[in-house]
């Protein structure tokens, strides 16, 4: 009931700025879809993993922002120098080929941590699994920091000074455009990969019973490193889409990766469609937080009503939104 009134509350709340602020209501409502679906994308991330192993990969933010730094090299840099007075031509192949080596290098990098550090410890204690993924986060997040130091990259507007949409001062350029025409078919493809491919079915078969999985013949390992190394690629695009509209450094990763993960939480863990939905909401009630509007707490309070949320959804949701409740033990 008191959750109930909650939602209403802040219902009302939306609907007065909506009628009383309307121009810069929707302005925040399409950054929020554009940061959600970033967000999404690192969110499907861990909720590949988790659910396929029950492991919370705390190194995957650090895998984003490593590959977002990787592609911000490759932009930006001496590779293809992009730039908005490059040709239309260019600028579309530069990207392509950026988002596909950007996938590679976060798979690379995710399968190996995946070799390295957890496969040794698939039988082992959760504690054990837990404390080795915190580890790997400050690991790879210190390599991020060596190569690549303590400066933000970022790389150059590539279509400046331009509006997809500009009525009645509501704006949407194209760069954050981009980002959501960029993760509406990735995130379909990866829906259509997990439930109608033999790589997916394989998935779903070592969650629900990776020995009986093994007796029908599936390799097990196989499978989790693909895994792995389809979270990486969803990172290394992620990265590469967040570039696009804001600045990365080595440790962006670390709190953008709990945002995500409290995300695949709120939609319930292990459901892809859940990852995308918590994003996008989670990714709302940031933009409308640090919004201009009545009574919004600011920015300063972004990551406390973050992890309230998550800290609510534990308690009175652990499923999430869209998860299945599962006895203990199952």
């Amino acid at each position: 009931m008191l959750g109930l009134v909650f939602v209403a509350l802040i219902l009302a709340w939306l609907i007065y700025n909506a009628v009383t602020r309307t121009t810069p209501f929707f302005n925040v409502l399409l950054i929020g879809l554009t940061q959600g679906c970033v967000y999404a994308l690192v969110a499907l991330g861990y909720t590949l993993v988790y659910g396929i192993l029950q492991l919370i990969n705390f190194a995957h933010g650090d895998v984003f922002a490593l590959s977002g730094l990787f592609a911000s090299t490759m932009v930006g840099g001496a590779v293809f120098g992009l730039t908005s007075s490059s040709t239309t031509f260019g600028l579309i192949g530069g990207l392509t080929a950026t988002f596909v080596i950007a996938a590679a290098f976060g798979a690379l990098v995710n399968s190996s941590i995946e070799f390295l550090a957890y496969r040794r410890l698939r039988n082992a204690p959760r504690l054990s699994v837990l404390i080795t993924a915190v580890g790997m986060s400050f690991i790879v997040q210190n390599i991020s920091l060596a190569v690549y130091d303590v400066n933000a990259r970022s790389i150059p507007q590539l279509i400046p000074g331009a509006d997809l949409i500009h009525v009645s001062g509501v704006s949407y350029t194209w760069d954050a455009f981009f980002v959501v025409v960029v993760t509406a078919p990735v995130l379909v493809l990866l829906t259509w990969l997990v439930k109608s491919t033999r790589h997916g079915k394989a998935m779903r078969a070592t969650s629900q019973d990776p020995e009986a999985a093994a007796i029908m013949g599936i390799n097990v390992n196989r499978t989790i490193t693909f895994t792995f190394a389809l979270a990486g690629a969803l990172a290394g695009v992620g990265a590469t889409l967040y570039l696009v509209e804001f600045n990365i450094r080595y440790d962006t990763g670390f709190t953008l990766g709990l945002i995500a993960f409290t995300a695949a939480v709120l939609g319930g863990i292990g459901n892809l469609t859940g990852a995308v939905l918590g994003a996008i909401i989670i990714g709302l009630i940031q933009a409308f937080n640090e919004g201009p509007f009545l009574d919004a707490p600011g920015s300063d309070w972004t990551k406390t009503l973050v992890f309230t949320i998550l800290i609510m959804i534990l308690v009175f949701r652990p499923e999430g939104l869209l998860g299945e409740r599962t006895p203990e033990g199952a």
